[in-house]
């Protein structure tokens, strides 16, 4: 039985690990409140403790204009926490895997990005996301898995914010020059548990849904499957600056997953079907 420890478990990615834990896997779940990061002591009882095969970190500083606003706070949390799960996996022989971000690229390729292009973040949170990655992929064994536009129960995001300014606004305006991957985190999940499962190589992994559009384009998708009548028109970026700059390509590919394992992650309409789906019945 393989045992896993979870950081950030309270988050949308903690609570679809919960959900979709596959059996045989003995699971331990730390919530910010039971493990703060950036506490180099405790994170080191705390894994050393619980004894784990493998530490999934998810915990991190998420909300992008915040980091721009606090970035020593940032960096602690995004860098130098996931230097400490990651020297604390070492010392107890665990193997990590730490979750990343698009936003470790400047956004100006015309293709996907795959693993090996170079990182270049524009914003504090990628530039802290970027040195965690680095501080993980010190160590052997293990893997660093980016992804992006996540959606899903356990914390704010997209799906929920439109759905609840939709019905109340009747017209709303959104970005369409800003093109990525939305990832339902029920499937995100169910890839890291494929990837532990399978054990097919550290380093850098792309994890995120199949196919891309613009949060213009998604905004229009969540209503249209939700059954709303709401109109939606097109921005740009531009028209609602924010203090972090985001990526105009975002957009993921999964290809070191199509090279060895073969593609698994469901298309994003099938993330946002298995949403709204969950969000009607969570009980399923």
């Amino acid at each position: 039985m393989a045992r896993v420890l979870v950081t950030g478990g309270g988050g949308i990615l903690g609570t679809a690990l919960q959900k979709t834990r596959p059996a045989g896997v003995d699971l331990a779940v730390a919530r910010h409140a039971d493990l703060d990061v950036t506490d180099r002591a405790r994170v080191f009882a705390a894994v050393a403790a619980a004894r784990p095969d493998w530490v999934v970190h998810g915990a991190a500083m998420t909300d992008v204009d915040g980091c721009e606003k606090e970035p020593e706070r940032a960096f602690r949390s995004n860098w130098l926490g996931t230097a400490n799960v990651a020297d604390a996996c070492a010392a107890a022989g665990a193997r990590p895997l730490c979750l990343s971000t698009d936003y470790v690229f400047d956004g100006t390729k015309r293709g996907d990005y795959l693993e090996h292009d170079p990182p270049a973040p524009q914003s504090v949170y990628g530039a802290s996301k970027r040195f965690g990655e680095i501080e993980a992929l010190r160590h052997a064994g293990a893997y660093v898995v980016r992804t992006q536009w996540v959606f899903g129960a356990g914390g704010r995001n997209f799906v929920d914010t439109m759905l609840k300014l939709g019905p109340e606004k009747k017209r709303l305006k959104v970005v369409d020059d800003q093109r990525g991957c939305p990832t339902w985190s029920n499937h995100l999940a169910a890839g890291i548990w494929r990837l532990i499962a399978a054990d097919p190589g550290p380093g850098i992994w792309h994890l995120s849904a199949r196919g891309a559009c613009s949060w213009f384009e998604f905004a229009r998708a969540i209503f249209a499957a939700a059954r709303l009548d709401v109109a939606v028109t097109s921005c740009t970026t531009a028209e609602f600056p924010r203090p972090a700059r985001r990526p105009a390509n975002g957009v993921l590919r999964n290809w070191r997953l199509e090279l060895s394992l073969g593609d698994f992650m469901p298309t994003w309409e099938e993330g946002l079907h298995g949403y709204l789906s969950e969000r009607r019945d969570p009980a399923q």
